[in-house]
């Protein structure tokens, strides 16, 4: 059922593509929102579901490839930043580590992403909750899940964002 939901395997190359102007980080930046959206909507149909606990293991699965996505789309996937010139890497690494970035130029783990989603336990125990009340439940489940689940993509591609715009920045300064 995941592989269905994932569509196609992404089959995407790890060469090195940065965003190379500003105007490219942006047309990244909103291909991302737009993914982020599409993937939102399939958590929320698994929250819509009534049974427990699927909509947990779905929405880590799905966070695992748009975290993955996302990075490579911004050319910050690990294998990606590994190709830089030296001082690119240094420069990414150290701006990654100043954010306090768990997901960016990272390999995701289901660990990660399990704290991630237990630091909102709030809206898991709410989600869970509202699912027990028929249909009107099931429906505020779901659109917990979206609001939740979009706010976590968002929050990575803002990340992504502000990683890439300081490359911008170290390849203008080298250049």
């Amino acid at each position: 059922m995941l592989e269905r939901m994932r569509g196609k395997k992404n089959q995407r190359s790890t060469e090195v593509l940065l965003p190379e102007t500003e105007h490219a980080l942006q047309a990244v930046r909103q291909r991302c929102r737009q993914m982020v959206a599409r993937k939102a909507l399939l958590s929320a149909g698994a929250s819509a579901l009534p049974i427990m606990g699927v909509d947990i293991a779905i929405d880590i699965h799905l966070l695992s490839r748009l975290i993955e996505d996302i990075n490579t789309e911004f050319g910050l996937a690990p294998e990606q930043i590994e190709k830089l010139h030296p001082k690119l890497k240094v420069a990414t690494y150290s701006t990654i580590v100043g954010l306090g970035s768990t997901l960016v130029g990272r390999v995701v783990t289901r660990e990660v992403l399990l704290k991630l989603l237990t630091r909102s336990g709030v809206k898991v125990v709410s989600k869970n909750a509202t699912r027990l009340v028929p249909i009107a439940g099931q429906m505020v489940s779901a659109a917990i899940g979206f609001s939740a689940f979009r706010a976590v993509g968002n929050r990575h591609i803002d990340a992504c964002v502000k990683v890439a715009e300081e490359m911008l920045k170290v390849q203008a300064a080298t250049e």
